[in-house]
């Protein structure tokens, strides 16, 4: 019997495509996703899941080069690395038109308005611009203008945003921290982010100066990452404390890194062996 499923899908980076494996296990038993609530990463998935697009979404990113990957990042932004605008074509060109509201699954994506001190939820008009808005990783990605605010990541307030499924008729919620307890089985492969940059983007920073501040043992790059895993953690606890969903699925925080989208099988695999340890 099939079962009806809110599912959260919480942000944190290339650990992100672990949400793909656990939507491949919840199809394959008979679980049916009416409705998502994702932030950053898990806006994305999710975006791509209701817009039918997930499979061409994940065989691209499957199958991309790491130099290929580089192209997509534009170094031009500002208030961030990178500007997001090269990204956002490739992505639209997998994605293509859609409106929010016309999804057959009811999707909410969260981004955070720093100057307004508060998360959005964007559940209406363009699905592009709103998966835009809710990617826009601190110092990495320029933040978002949308309906005249300036929008970042939503993991800054609300990693794993339960609160936009409370009134969903559905059978089950489901939730996906990517922000989870540390595994010490698993390693710091945060130490140098070498392993998901090309030579040529290190020559670049090389070539400006910046290499030791951005991907050095001492980095911008590792100081801010860590910690902003360690805020998301700590918000993630917080929240599904107070709300605490049917099912949580917890990700390791130390499993990936948030860039290191060369490991995405490997996140999918881990996905969905978690959703068939806790589920099945």
């Amino acid at each position: 019997m099939s079962k009806n499923v809110s599912l959260v899908l919480g942000s944190g980076g290339a650990r992100g495509m672990a949400h793909v494996g656990v939507i491949r296990w919840l199809e394959e038993h008979d679980y049916v996703i009416q409705s998502i609530s994702g932030c950053s990463m898990g806006s994305l998935i999710g975006g791509f899941y209701a817009a039918g697009k997930l499979d061409a979404f994940t065989d691209w990113i499957c199958n991309i080069s790491t130099f290929d990957m580089v192209k997509l990042l534009d170094f031009k932004g500002s208030g961030g690395l990178v500007s997001g605008e090269t990204l956002m074509k490739k992505l639209n060109e997998l994605l293509g038109e859609h409106k929010i509201e016309d999804l057959s699954i009811k999707y909410t994506a969260i981004a955070a308005d720093v100057k307004g001190e508060k998360e959005i939820w964007i559940n209406h008009g363009s699905l592009s611009d709103a998966i835009r808005a809710s990617i826009s990783l601190p110092l990495f990605f320029t933040p978002y203008e949308l309906n005249g605010r300036m929008l970042i990541d939503g993991g800054v307030l609300n990693p794993v945003p339960i609160a936009p499924t409370f009134h969903d008729k559905t059978d089950l919620t489901i939730a996906v921290n990517l922000g989870g307890t540390v595994d010490p089985h698993y390693s710091d492969t945060d130490n140098n982010v070498t392993y998901s940059v090309s030579a040529k983007l290190i020559a670049y920073f090389q070539s400006i100066s910046i290499a030791d501040r951005l991907i050095g043992n001492n980095s911008i790059y590792k100081v801010a990452d860590q910690s902003f895993d360690a805020m998301q953690g700590t918000i993630a606890r917080m929240k599904l404390s107070a709300y605490p969903p049917d099912i949580e699925i917890e990700i390791p925080r130390n499993l990936c890194g948030t860039l290191e989208f060369n490991r995405v099988e490997e996140m999918i695999e881990y996905g969905y062996k978690k959703c068939q340890e806790i589920l099945g």
